[in-house]
């Protein structure tokens, strides 16, 4: 476990205490406290009706529900380290927030992440408009890095601000990330977060997001990428979990599995089409 991050994915009693609390009256009031909680189901119902599966090996693949099924990709904890002003620090108010790459801190900090290149692939569709491209959304996305620590909140990285990032959403609903290969850390299955609001100005002046949810990683490629020097400690923290006990993604991941591609040589390219 990274060092001074006792608290963090502690499970989802704990998240729930520090989950956004721009969103905890809405949460607590019956229908979205079902979403939050429902990993206590043990069914797959999240892999039942998603954009995304997992192939035999592993490696995912995405796409819309065959079955024109449009279902909203389930909601989860934004976990203890957001950085969205809910829980302490706030990026989505701090200038440079809005890019593409998100390996370099930005403002008044730095730092670099380094790791193997990640790109980070979104595609987000609309409910409301029978699953067309979202218009005019956002997507701020952040995750731990190669020592599975969080900029911001970790030790060592409370200056930094790197793995964090805004972009709008382009007229096909799809948003591209620039960044490394997260680690696996203790108790959690790798995986990456992000939050889809309205509009970039929401998100910006403390708005709502639609919905906070994560990205999960396929098996297959982490073992791969874990196997490259700097990455150790993620070798034995995979080895130690897995989807099935994980406390997001234990009740199916098949909405939120992205289709990765690449080598450690090349790098990888992680893609989810999900719907809001």
């Amino acid at each position: 476990m990274p060092p001074d991050i006792e608290d963090h994915d502690r499970g989802l009693g704990f998240d729930l205490q520090v989950l956004n609390r721009r969103r905890a009256l809405t949460l607590l009031g019956g229908a979205g406290l079902i979403a939050l909680v429902g990993c206590g189901s043990g069914s797959d119902d999240k892999g039942s009706s998603g954009a995304t599966t997992t192939d035999a090996d592993g490696t995912g693949t995405t796409g819309a529900d065959s079955s024109g099924d449009c279902t909203a990709i389930p909601e989860e904890t934004a976990g203890p380290f957001p950085g969205d002003g809910s829980n302490g620090p706030d990026a989505l108010g701090t200038d440079g927030i809005i890019r593409s790459d998100i390996t370099t801190s930005f403002g008044s900090a730095s730092g670099e992440a380094e790791g193997i290149p990640l790109t980070i692939d979104l595609t987000v569709l609309d409910s409301g408009s029978g699953c067309g491209a979202l218009s005019g959304g956002a997507v701020y996305l952040w995750h731990c890095d190669r020592e599975g620590n969080y900029s911001m909140y970790s030790r060592g990285v409370t200056e930094e601000n790197y793995l964090r990032g805004l972009q709008e959403v382009d007229g096909d609903g799809r948003v591209t990330f620039t960044s490394i290969f997260p680690a696996a850390y203790q108790g959690r299955w790798p995986h990456i977060h992000f939050e889809v609001y309205g509009s970039i100005d929401e998100a910006t002046d403390g708005g709502d997001p639609l919905v906070t949810s994560q990205l999960a990683l396929p098996e297959g490629a982490c073992k791969e990428a874990y196997g490259i020097e700097g990455y150790e400690e993620s070798v034995e923290n995979l080895a130690a979990t897995s989807l099935d006990r994980d406390m997001v993604f234990s009740d199916g991941s098949g909405q939120q599995m992205a289709a990765v591609e690449g080598s450690p040589e090349e790098g990888y390219t992680a893609s989810l089409t999900f719907v809001v």
